[in-house]
């Protein structure tokens, strides 16, 4: 064998040790990985209140993504949780409980919600009632037909709404997803003339002979989170369902 072939096997048994070597450390480190996250999953399984921490930190992560994105119209902000009125408090302990969401984001939504009621003179616990049908409270909801979060906004048919905050993704953020849903839903009520028919346009049935129930749906969570709150008011009381706060 030549010197040159000499060097030559010599390159490829170098590259060939190299090679098994970097296998062997790659396939190590995701063994590792998939043993790091099976712990990490069965501690959040055993330990519920790492999850609701996590939830927590989501939200506040979310509203953060949110500065300098304001509009006069909209304020993204959380308020406190602390600063729920005791009919608040109620209202959040009893929808956290039915709907599975830890206790202060609730609270945080909440808050939002009658502040966002207040500015727009609509009751805060219709708001809640068409926020429970619509995704049960999960933010990232999707529906086949393409709405969006927490009050099932058609994103594509009113992204103009979210322009202010940083696009279409924007959908996504608790807050600012209501307050465009409010804003909708307030003008579909007023367009309609009454709370029954601002259902049916919110829900795309405008046009149809019937909501398939929505409506129906959307009142009776209405008057139980009215119960909830201990202020017992019926839907039928203010048809329009836009109230003086």
């Amino acid at each position: 064998m030549t010197a040159k072939q000499t060097f030559n096997q010599g390159i490829k048994v170098v590259c060939k040790d190299i090679a098994q070597g970097f296998f062997e450390i790659t396939h190590n480190g995701f063994a590792l990985l998939g043993l790091a996250v099976m712990f990490a999953c069965i501690t959040l399984v055993a330990r519920p209140e790492m999850r609701q921490a996590g939830e927590v930190q989501l939200i506040s992560w979310l509203q953060d993504r949110q500065d300098g994105n304001t509009d006069a119209d909209y304020d993204t902000s959380a308020t406190t949780p602390a600063a729920l009125t005791k009919e608040q408090a109620a209202v959040a302990y009893w929808l956290g409980k039915k709907y599975s969401v830890a206790h202060d984001p609730m609270r945080a939504l909440v808050s939002e919600v009658y502040t966002a009621g207040k500015r727009n003179k609509i009751d805060p616990t219709l708001i809640l009632a068409v926020m429970a049908i619509e995704s049960r409270f999960n933010p990232y909801a999707q529906s086949s037909a393409g709405a969006q979060g927490l009050m099932q906004v058609m994103t594509k048919v009113h992204i103009a709404q979210y322009d202010d905050f940083g696009g279409k993704l924007a959908a996504f953020h608790p807050i600012t997803n209501m307050n465009v849903g409010v804003k909708i839903l307030k003008d579909c009520i007023a367009r309609a003339g009454s709370l029954e028919g601002g259902l049916k346009h919110y829900v795309g049935a405008a046009n149809m002979t019937h909501d398939g129930g929505y409506g129906a749906k959307v009142i009776a969570e209405y008057r139980r989170i009215q119960a909830a709150a201990g202020n017992p008011r019926k839907p039928t009381d203010n048809a329009s369902g836009v109230v003086s706060l």
